[in-house]
This record gives structure tokens, sequence and C-alpha cells, in this order.
């Protein structure tokens, strides 16, 4: 199937993309951003068993500034799947990007930039999410306590167009939230969602094994953490797709 007019509504200044088949929608995103498509663009992809979405911002402020979309976009799929999901189901963010459904991994956020340089003010930036909606055929239910999808965390009856256009007003909110100063407001719901916050754990990073404790983050997100009688800071321009850690 070809690139096709959006059958999702969204918020104004949004505009939907859908794509279908192998395309990944992260990727054009990507793409539609360099080529110069307006700010606003969201690609998505919706099959059976997943559904993963990009959305193309076009920043005014420096990158490691303008990489708060991957935290905010984040707090945006918590309260998007909190409204829809049954009660009991929790959603917790990892620092560069990972989502926790009842504790176990379930899909992710990335983010890709136009430049690598934090102090640049990038033409574009993309956010992309992909949530797994069903388990491969080849999987057994409960075979990997570490992962999950929505349907087994009671979560078959959400539509995943509904989903996505849910993720996207809650992302705009907030969105519009940190653009008018609220940056106080974005941490502190940030810091209630975060994954380890204040506690020991293990990461890889650019190739490193990391261990120790997530004491918080910085103003910008960069990560702060003690491991050892040291503390160290990871900066969160790091998780960019092909980022360095600049």
């Amino acid at each position: 199937m070809s690139d096709a007019i959006s059958s999702a509504s969204f918020p104004p200044l949004f505009e939907g993309l859908e794509v279908a088949g192998s395309i990944d929608p992260f990727e054009k995103a990507c793409s539609q951003a360099a080529l110069g498509c307006d700010a606003g663009l969201i690609a998505y992809n919706i099959a059976a068993d997943r559904l993963s979405a990009a959305i193309v911002f076009a920043p005014e402020v420096e990158l490691a500034d303008a990489v708060a979309m991957l935290p905010v976009c984040g707090i945006g799929f918590q309260n998007a799947l909190g409204a829809l999901a049954p009660p009991e189901v929790s959603v917790h963010l990892d620092w560069s990007g990972g989502i926790y459904v009842n504790g176990a991994a379930c899909g992710e956020l990335k983010i890709a930039a136009s430049t690598n340089d934090e102090k640049a003010v990038p033409d574009w930036l993309v956010v992309g999410l992909l949530i797994p909606l069903m388990l491969p055929a080849s999987a057994a239910p409960g075979e990997d306590p570490r992962r999950t999808c929505l349907f087994e965390e009671g979560c078959a009856e959400i539509s995943p167009v509904g989903l996505l256009e849910s993720w996207s007003r809650h992302s705009l909110v907030w969105i519009n939230r940190w653009s008018e100063g609220g940056l106080e407001a974005v941490h502190a719901e940030w810091r209630g969602l975060a994954r380890g916050l204040g506690e020991d754990i293990a990461m890889e990073w650019h190739g490193e094994h990391l261990e120790g404790k997530f004491l918080g983050v910085d103003e910008q997100f960069n990560m702060i953490l003690r491991t050892g009688a040291r503390t160290r800071l990871l900066k969160l321009c790091g998780a960019l797709k092909g980022g360095t850690l600049n």
C-alpha cells in the first residue's frame, strides 16, 4: 500500500500520514523532515501486532533543550494510555525512552534530529513511538516475564487508532506546558513516572556497562548517576539515534 490520507483525527497543527507494510514511520518522518515537511506531521503504521508512529518537530531552542521532547512525549503516552486502560494498568518511563507496563518492557520512544551538536538549533527533530499490541505468534504468554504487550496487560479493548489520537492530544498538552515555561510541572510529572529513580540501576550506554544509583536529572533531563565515589552526568543527547556523548 502506498502512503495514505490519515484515517486518524489529530489536534490542530498536526497532520497524519498513514503508511503500511514494512514502512517504518520513524524513518518516514525523518526523511520527510529532511525534505522540509511542516512540523506537526505524524507518520504512523498500525499493524495487527503493533502501533508505531512518529511526530516531526521544528525546535526553536538548542538541541540540548529540544531533546526534552523525548520525556515530554513519554508523559503524553502515559497520560494517553492511563486515560484508556483499566485502572490497574501502570506505566513507567525509562530515562532513555523505554516504556514499561506493569513492570515489564512494552515498547519504546526514540528520538532523532538533524544535528548532534547540542549547542545548535536543529532544523528538525522527530520522536517515535513503538508499542507491541500482541505477542509474536511464536511466543507463549508469560514465556519472558521481562517483556509484555498491551493485550497481555488487559488492554485488548483499546483501539490502536484511539491510543494514537490520545497520544497526540496529551503530548500536545505537555509540549505547550513545556514551551510556555512550565519546566517545573514537566519535571514533577516525569519524576512520578520515571523507572528506577532513586534506585540502584544497571544500563548499557554507548558500549559501556554502567551500574550505580539514579539520583535524578538536571534541567535538561540529563541523568545524574552515582557510580561508587563518582557522580556522572549522562547527556540525553546521547539517546539520539546515531547520537554521541557530546
